[in-house]
């Protein structure tokens, strides 16, 4: 038996109607053609699908099964062909980020809540655990934009620039270091430098000072949040290199320093890597121009 969507929306249409001829309008089909649909599809089934002697027309036990297969199917076949529509307007999608960058968080989150006000029906997440394999997890779609400071984008992958920032060199005020105008690499030999816990090449104060200068810290200390690095800094426990966003709360307090990393102050540039296609849509679009704009806002305090 060969069963089309057309053939459930006929019964449906009958039941709701009480007759062909009502149903036949609400289909936007002659009475004649629908009777017929109804006459093959009876020949299909081998029975009677309605008691034509009754007023209003009725179904019959066959029909009653394929109404409640009709009752079951079409709402979910709407709802699929709604999202369709909804997806080629722009207003739904997904948005999976993956962050190679831990003190993004201080500027994301505002990013995110404004964006969520905006696009409600966007599917919005934050994924773990793909921070070293992020590109290829873009091309897979396993994601769809990741936050990086690298550029090395792969083939039919963008990187969307978003805003320059300068890594700086944060310390307490009680710290040797604390009188000097900016800081080399050499001021890192008898320091305990306090970083994120990620290789050294996503670390700005490795790949762009000490690497290339061939130095290394007196030692190395690691923790996971912003908050917990600078209250070790603040205790006068290590020197830590983070980027001017997450500054705004030092820069008043008499417990802390900050330096540029110099004499050439380092200038990093942070970008938001996408698919290709992806690029022209609405509320990727939004959301590129709220990453351009927010963290901005907190490099310069506000």
């Amino acid at each position: 038996m060969y069963i089309e969507l057309r053939h459930l929306r006929t019964i449906r249409a009958i039941q709701q109607a009480g007759g062909l001829a009502r149903a036949a309008d609400m289909l936007n089909m002659t009475q004649s053609a629908l009777s017929h649909q109804v006459k093959g599809l009876e020949d299909q089934a081998g029975m009677e699908l309605f008691v034509r002697r009754s007023k209003p027309m009725r179904l019959s036990a066959a029909g009653h099964r394929m109404l409640r297969a009709a009752e079951r199917i079409l709402p979910e076949i709407d709802a699929m062909e709604e999202e369709f529509r909804s997806l080629r307007a722009g207003r739904t999608g997904r948005l999976h980020i993956a962050i190679e960058c831990h003190a993004c968080f201080d500027w994301l989150f505002p990013v995110l809540e404004l964006f969520r006000h905006a696009w409600p029906e966007i599917d919005v997440d934050i994924k773990a655990g793909l921070a070293f394999e992020a590109l290829p997890a873009l091309n897979r779609e396993d994601v769809d934009l990741v936050i990086s400071s690298d550029r090395e984008p792969p083939p039919g992958i963008l990187f969307n620039p978003l805003f320059d920032y300068h890594p700086t060199f944060v310390a307490s005020s009680q710290n040797p270091l604390a009188g000097r105008a900016y800081i080399t690499a050499e001021d890192f030999k008898d320091q305990v430098l306090i970083t994120y816990p990620v290789s050294r090449d996503k670390l700005d104060i490795f790949s762009e000072i000490l690497t290339p200068a061939k130095v290394e810290p007196r030692a190395q200390r690691t923790a996971e949040l912003t908050a917990v690095i600078l209250m070790l800094v603040g205790s006068n426990r290590g020197v830590a290199v983070l980027p001017d966003w997450v500054m705004r709360e030092v820069k008043t307090n008499a417990d802390y320093v900050t330096r540029p990393l110099g004499p050439e102050v380092v200038t990093k540039r942070m970008y938001a890597a996408t698919r290709a296609e992806d690029v022209g849509k609405a509320y990727m679009a939004h959301f590129l121009k709220l990453a351009r704009s927010e963290p901005v806002k907190l490099q310069r305090g506000a």
